[in-house]
C-alpha cells in the first residue's frame, strides 16, 4: 500500500455528475483520494480534494462514443497518474473511463490495479453496438481486478463478457430521507433523463391513461434532454398542459420535495440496471411504476413494491385499475423499510473497500 497509511485511489469518471461526488463523499474519509474528470468538477469536489489531487480534462465525452478527445489525452493522463502513483484507478462508465484507466496503466506501466463500476448502459447496450464495441468491454472487464454492478442481472452480464470478480450491490442512498410531507394521492413524479433510452413519451402515455381515470392526477416532470421541446408540444395537444408541469433539472433539495409529495414514481427505460432514482422514490415512500426489465424486477419483487408496466398494445389500458387496487399508504411503508434494509450504500462501500485491501499487495 502507499506511504503514509490507508490505499491511495484515483476516481475516473464524470465530475460533473453527481453519482461520481457521491462516490468520493463516500471514499475520501477511508483513503487517500484523487480524482481525474473527463468534463469538469462540480463544486463541492473542489472542497473534497485540493487542487493538485484533481485532474479536469475538460472534455465532452459521449457515453455512446466518439470520445475521440478524451484518448488524445491519454499522455497527460498517463503522466499524472504515473507521478500520482496510486494502488488503484476507480473507473466509473467502463467503456469511456474504463478504457482511458487500461490504455494509461499499459502504457505508463502502473503498478495501480483497475477497479471498475459499470454503470448500466456500458454493459446491457454498448456491446450490443459491433464486434469493436464488444471486444472493448471485454477487454477492460479482463483488465479490471474487481468490478461493481448494482444488479444481479448486470453482474451476470457482466461475467458473461468476462469479468474476473464482480461485487453486486445497490448504487444506494447516503442517509435515509426525513418524512416530512403529506402525500398528494394522484401526484406522479418522473424525473429520467428526457432522451429515448428513458421513454419518456411512454411516461406520458401512460400519464395521460391515469389522468382520463383519475381527474384529480397531476404530473410533475424533472430533468431535461433532447426530447423535452417535442414532450411539451405533445402534452399542449393532447390538452394536458394544466396537468403536466417540466421544472427541468432540480437541485436535490428541491428534487426530495417532489418525492416527498408524490404518491406514485415513473421510471419506463428500454435498458436500465437498478436506479438510483427509484431507490431515492422508494424512500420517500412513492410506489414505483416500473418497465418490464430484470433489474426492475429485483427492486419490486413480484409486485410487492410497485408495478411493473408493460409496453404490449393495450397494456396501459388496465394501468389506473391496476394502480387503484394498492394500498399505497401501506407500501410507502413497506419501500422505505426495504430501502433502509437493501439500498443504503455505506455498509457496500465498506465491504468493496475491504475486497481492495485484500487484493492490494503488502
Amino acid at each position: 500500500m502507499s506511504l503514509g497509511g490507508g490505499l491511495k485511489l484515483v476516481l475516473i469518471g464524470d465530475g460533473e455528475s453527481p453519482h461520481l461526488l457521491k462516490w468520493a463523499r463516500a471514499l475520501n474519509p477511508r483513503v487517500q483520494l484523487h480524482a481525474i474528470s473527463s468534463r469538469g468538477f462540480l463544486p463541492e469536489f473542489h472542497q473534497l480534494l485540493p487542487d493538485a489531487r484533481r485532474l479536469a480534462l475538460n472534455t465532452a465525452p459521449d457515453h455512446a462514443g466518439g470520445n475521440v478527445a478524451l484518448i488524445k489525452l491519454l499522455p497527460k493522463v498517463g503522466a499524472w497518474l504515473a507521478d500520482t502513483d496510486a494502488d488503484w484507478l476507480h473507473a466509473h462508465y467502463l467503456t469511456s473511463h474504463g478504457s482511458l484507466a487500461w490504455a494509461a496503466r499499459m502504457g505508463w506501466r502502473l503498478r495501480a490495479q483497475i477497479a471498475g463500476s459499470a454503470w448500466g448502459s456500458d454493459i446491457l447496450v454498448t456491446p450490443q453496438r459491433g464486434g469493436a464495441w464488444r471486444w472493448m468491454t471485454k477487454k477492460v472487464l479482463r483488465e479490471c481486478a474487481v468490478t461493481t454492478s448494482d444488479s444481479v442481472h448486470m453482474a451476470e452480464r457482466m461475467r458473461e463478457l468476462g469479468a474476473r470478480e464482480v461485487m453486486t450491490f445497490p448504487f444506494g442512498l447516503e442517509a435515509m430521507p426525513r418524512q416530512n410531507a403529506k402525500k398528494q394521492p394522484w401526484l406522479c413524479f418522473a424525473n429520467r433523463g428526457l432522451e429515448p433510452i428513458y421513454r419518456p413519451q411512454l411516461v406520458i402515455d401512460a400519464f395521460s391513461r391515469i389522468a382520463a381515470a383519475q381527474p384529480e392526477a397531476r404530473l410533475v416532470v424533472a430533468n431535461d434532454g433532447s426530447l423535452r421541446q417535442a414532450l411539451e408540444a405533445d402534452v399542449a395537444a393532447r390538452g394536458l398542459a394544466d396537468k403536466i408541469s417540466f421544472v427541468g433539472r432540480l437541485d436535490a433539495p428541491t428534487q426530495a420535495s417532489h418525492y416527498a409529495r408524490s404518491t406514485w414514481f415513473l421510471s419506463l427505460p428500454e435498458s436500465d440496471s437498478v436506479s438510483v432514482s427509484v431507490l431515492e422514490a422508494m424512500a420517500h415512500g412513492c410506489v414505483p411504476l416500473l418497465s418490464e426489465l430484470p433489474a426492475n424486477r429485483e427492486l419490486i419483487g413480484d409486485s410487492a413494491r410497485g408495478l411493473i408496466v408493460g409496453t404490449q398494445v393495450g397494456s396501459l389500458d388496465d394501468l389506473p385499475a391496476r394502480m387503484a387496487t394498492l394500498d399505497t399508504t401501506k407500501l410507502a411503508i413497506v419501500n422505505r423499510d426495504w430501502v433502509a434494509a437493501n439500498g443504503l450504500f455505506e455498509p457496500h462501500v465498506q465491504r468493496f473497500l475491504t475486497r481492495l485491501k485484500e487484493l492490494t499487495p503488502a
